[in-house]
């Protein structure tokens, strides 16, 4: 009887060695894994670690590929959006004087002929000169020769100084001088020396799709009632000519050119007026950054700057505004009265007021500039 008690306590205390055996390995393992785990979290870290890292630029790293697809994209299509422009504007000149303004002629008064006439051409050759201007002319960029150039801070792209107002444009792989965005429909950045004409051009080509669009009008309903009744006539056609009878004469069938001229004056209804619409929004928003002396990018970076003030209880004001007013004699290059029919109503070349390196006070600003911070 002892013989088998003893044997059944050998037994046991054999068994419970096992068990803590085994959970001693499988803690061990446990513990391995764990190290493991910290030692290459802690390897990944020491590689990847940036005290500037935060979310927005985690964001910007994974959103990399979509920004260089899109770059490309509007690198290589730039050409494509201008060939669409022009095909597009002279579309509808050519609409206006293949089959509007021989109804123009024909139906209205002489005042009325000579105040379309002089409009339409002074605001056809507005566009025209201002789009010229704007693909053809040079935003500005920073000289080559560093030595003697004032920089506000260094391109992390170029690995050179940047003035004031400059910035990198990564579609043209170049610092462009007051740069205000990248236009495709320009192939071009619109910065210091061409910032006035791609206003410009926006402002006339909404004032022309406006004009079109009112003037028009009535031709439009008048176009569009006539495709109208050409589907319903073709529909009957269609159903006479199927049950036909030597009793029953077909409708009458519009001519080609009677196709065509309605089909034409809808087209250009509806295009102006889309443009119109879509270019006008964009006018207006980049009327109310020059009134407040700001491009689209600084805008951004004015209202981050505001805001960081505003915590501490002061006051961001823009350096380079001069007041609204003086704001837009500044941008339009306005000196002296004559100059708002020389400059503005009229094409003109005139450069912009400074160099784009360096801002100092212009001539025809009457008030001196805010400093930059307040309290």
């Amino acid at each position: 009887m002892r013989s088998r008690q003893r044997m059944f306590a050998a037994v046991m205390r054999l068994l419970l060695k096992c068990l803590r055996l085994g959970r001693r390995r499988r803690f061990k393992l446990v513990r391995q894994v764990e190290q493991l785990w910290h030692y290459g979290h802690l390897c990944l870290r020491s590689l990847l670690y940036n005290s500037f890292t935060n979310g927005d630029v985690v964001l910007d790293s994974l959103f990399e590929p979509v920004y260089w697809l899109v770059d490309h994209v509007t690198r290589w299509f730039g050409v494509v959006f201008v060939a669409l422009v022009i095909g597009l504007t002279s579309s509808i000149v050519a609409i206006v004087y293949i089959c509007l303004l021989p109804l123009i002629l024909q139906t209205y008064t002489p005042a009325w002929i000579c105040w379309h006439l002089a409009y339409g051409h002074w605001n056809l050759i507005m566009i025209v000169f201002h789009y010229y201007m704007a693909i053809t002319t040079s935003p500005g960029h920073p000289p080559q020769a560093k030595n003697d150039l004032t920089g506000v801070s260094i391109c992390r792209k170029c690995i050179a100084p940047k003035p004031a107002r400059t910035h990198h444009c990564s579609i043209c792989n170049r610092c462009v001088l007051k740069m205000d965005h990248h236009c495709p429909w320009l192939n071009n950045c619109v910065g210091h020396y061409n910032h006035r004409y791609f206003f410009s051009f926006c402002l006339f080509m909404t004032m022309g799709c406006i004009y079109c669009s009112i003037s028009g009008w009535e031709m439009f309903r008048d176009a569009y009632a006539a495709i109208e009744r050409m589907k319903l006539l073709e529909k009957e056609r269609l159903q006479v000519a199927a049950n036909q009878t030597y009793y029953q004469t077909p409708p009458p069938t519009f001519s080609f050119r009677q196709r065509a001229f309605h089909k034409s004056v809808v087209y250009l209804w509806v295009l102006c007026s889309s443009v119109a619409l879509a270019l006008g929004a964009l006018t207006l928003w980049h009327a109310a950054l020059i009134t407040r002396g700001e491009t689209s990018i600084e805008r951004h970076i004015n209202r981050k700057e505001r805001q960081r003030l505003q915590k501490k209880g002061k006051v961001f004001r823009n350096p380079y505004s001069y007041g609204s007013w003086d704001n837009w004699k500044v941008f339009l290059g306005v000196d002296v009265p004559r100059h708002w029919l020389t400059r503005v109503l009229l094409p003109s070349p005139h450069l912009p007021h400074g160099t784009g390196l360096s801002w100092d006070l212009p001539p025809c600003v009457t008030e001196q500039r805010a400093p930059l911070l307040a309290i």
